[in-house]
């Protein structure tokens, strides 16, 4: 009985082993598991174009540094108004655009270039120059970065990639740029489901040319001869030619904005607008003030930062003051006949800087601007003042996109114009304090600029304990991210560039 019992499982474990192995590849293989191979790689350049719209670094650094949008509050917020370095900010540009960016884009990249001939070349150019635009960004806030070797882990196994120098990379940029853009074809497969431009062949290829001038114009003090052969070139190439071309970032509930919800969530009574930015749009009469702006008269406490409670009046906004901390702030604004430090202007969070805001990028406003600038040096042909009258006009109707109760109609804007007229006697500083304006809440744009030409010409933070040695911050340093995981290659670069603080200068700032 006992054998009987032994042979029978023997036959039913022969058995049960000859029926898994029936049709075992197919049952093991998982047909919903998303591949490169199956994965449509649009997919993964609208991710990388949606998270090119900034972290919110831009509010702890970028907008303080110009003076624009400050904290007096401390911790995870120190930064500009402190002078201080924080490699710890969680949210930053570095990590945001390397992960969510150029990962997604070297992935397309490697999948497309793999190919001798590929069937998808205006993918292959939508994803060049996006990618084109982060590394501008990135090169822009922290100098030498990972360039040439970025962006490979899947494609080439590089985990470590090393840094290349910001003169390098511009040089690389400029053609690049120019390569992508002229690839662009309208004969060639469309690709319609991109969310920037919905595969619009003409509005990519002003985006990539707008794109080519500011990268001229980064580079017009340290390399003249390149900075005007390269801005000539996009002109004459054809750029942005309104606001519907600009390179924005459309949010909804689904994908925020990074600054709006931050500024509606934990520190929604944390930031507000500096004195000095107030205080310009107040001395000019400048309708953009009463659409950005908006001040809880009154207030002693964060609670009492009620929508009905805000005042748009552009005569009542009061400006903070740069350099005083969470224990200093409250005696100056007492000083001020204000309640609290509550009581000073903000941008006004519920319109313009909603969770589902816009965020602009580039702009045709700010292409006039640079051409504004440009004919002014000599090196397009154009009248400087149309140029900059176009600029100021676009950015001031940019202001319905936001919210149509924050629009400033065209009359305004003529008033404006007529009262404060281009002044070509004054015209680079003129049109530097403009593009401040223009990039308000593009804060690395408006960082760049600012140490680029030096306008606007501000007063220097007058904060106590400070980690620069100079006026301004210059540049951001690299985070404890990659200290920890990529420090032979960060000790090269730092070695070529200068000490990893923000007192060096990058290349084009010499």
């Amino acid at each position: 009985m006992k054998n009987k019992l032994y042979r029978f499982l023997i036959f039913g474990l022969i058995f049960m082993g000859l029926s898994c192995d029936k049709n075992f590849d197919e049952i093991n293989t998982n047909n919903v598991d998303p591949t490169k191979e199956s994965v449509d790689p649009i997919f993964l350049l609208n991710n990388a174009i949606i998270n090119t719209s900034f972290s919110n670094a831009q509010l702890i650094y970028d907008l303080g540094v110009v003076q624009q949008i400050i904290s007096p509050n401390s911790g995870v917020l120190t930064g500009a108004n402190y002078n201080q370095d924080n490699r710890d900010v969680t949210d930053d540009h570095w990590v945001k655009y390397y992960e969510n960016v150029i990962k997604n884009t070297g992935d397309i990249l490697g999948q497309l270039q793999a190919e001798d001939a590929p069937d998808r070349p205006n993918l292959l150019h939508m994803t060049r120059l996006v990618q084109a635009l982060t590394f501008m960004i990135l090169t822009d806030e922290y100098g030498d970065i990972p360039y040439s070797e970025a962006g490979k882990g899947v494609s080439d196994q590089i985990v470590l990639p090393s840094y290349d120098s910001q003169e390098a990379i511009y040089a690389d940029l400029i053609s690049e740029v120019k390569e992508a853009t002229a690839g662009l074809s309208a004969s060639a497969p469309s690709e319609n489901g991109e969310v920037l431009y919905s595969g619009e062949i003409a509005k990519w290829k002003k985006f990539g040319n707008s794109l080519l001038l500011r990268l001229g114009m980064h580079i017009s003090e340290v390399n003249p001869s390149l900075a005007e052969q390269t801005v000539s070139e996009a002109f004459a190439a054809g750029l942005m030619e309104s606001n519907e071309d600009n390179y924005v970032i459309r949010h909804d509930n689904n994908f925020t904005n990074n600054a709006g919800s931050l500024l509606n969530s934990t520190e929604a009574n944390n930031f507000y607008m500096v004195d000095t930015f107030v205080d310009f749009l107040s001395s000019t009469n400048d309708p953009r003030l009463q659409s950005l702006a908006l001040r809880f008269v009154g207030a002693t406490s964060g609670p009492e930062q009620t929508v009905e409670a805000g005042v748009k009046d552009p005569e009542e906004q009061v400006g903070i003051p740069m350099g005083y901390d969470n224990g200093t702030i409250g005696g100056v604004a007492s000083d001020l006949g204000l309640a609290s430090f509550y009581d000073f202007t903000q941008v006004d969070r519920f319109l313009v800087a909603k969770q589902t805001a816009p965020m602009y990028i580039i702009t045709y406003s700010q292409t006039q601007l640079l051409l504004a600038e440009a004919a002014t040096r000599g090196w397009i042909s154009g009248d400087a003042e149309t140029f900059y009258n176009e600029g100021v006009r676009a950015h001031m109707q940019l202001m319905s996109s936001y919210d149509e109760s924050v629009a400033i109609m065209e009359e305004e804007i003529d008033t404006y114009l007529t009262e404060n007229p281009f002044d070509a006697a004054n015209a680079l500083e003129q049109i530097g304090n403009q593009y401040w304006v223009s990039c308000f809440l593009n804060g690395p744009e408006a960082f760049a600029n600012f140490r680029r030409t030096g306008f606007p010409d501000l007063d220097s933070n007058p904060y106590p304990a400070q980690d620069i040695s100079t006026d301004f911050i210059n540049r951001l340093t690299y985070p404890n991210s990659e200290v920890a995981t990529n420090n032979e290659n960060l000790g090269a670069a730092v070695s070529r560039m200068g000490a990893d603080n923000l007192d060096t200068n990058v290349w084009w700032d010499q």
